[in-house]
């Protein structure tokens, strides 16, 4: 496979990655507090991985979109909320 054939392949996986997540909507800290005020309860989604340094991943749904958040210090989760522990959480580029 050459190198165009190689990119465009890899272009493919991304997007359709992208189709199956659906809406992903990156936010800061303050405005992910607003979803999780908003929404009031439900699941979100938390990662944390990292040798040197932490970085948390969050992820919630809010309206048919998927909100997300990426932060080096742990963010507090309102009660009502069910938060399940991942492994890891893979974001499309």
């Amino acid at each position: 496979m050459t190198y165009a054939g190689g990119a465009a392949a890899y272009a493919a996986v991304v997007a359709n990655a992208v189709k199956a997540s659906g809406s992903l909507v990156k936010l800061e800290e303050k405005d992910f507090a607003r979803i999780l005020e908003k929404a009031r309860s439900g699941l979100v989604v938390h990662a944390s991985s990292g040798v040197f340094s932490t970085k948390h991943q969050y992820l919630v749904s809010y309206k048919g979109f998927t909100f997300f958040h990426v932060c080096r210090e742990p963010v507090r989760i309102p009660d009502g909320f069910e938060i399940i522990e991942a492994k890891s959480i893979w974001m499309p580029s």
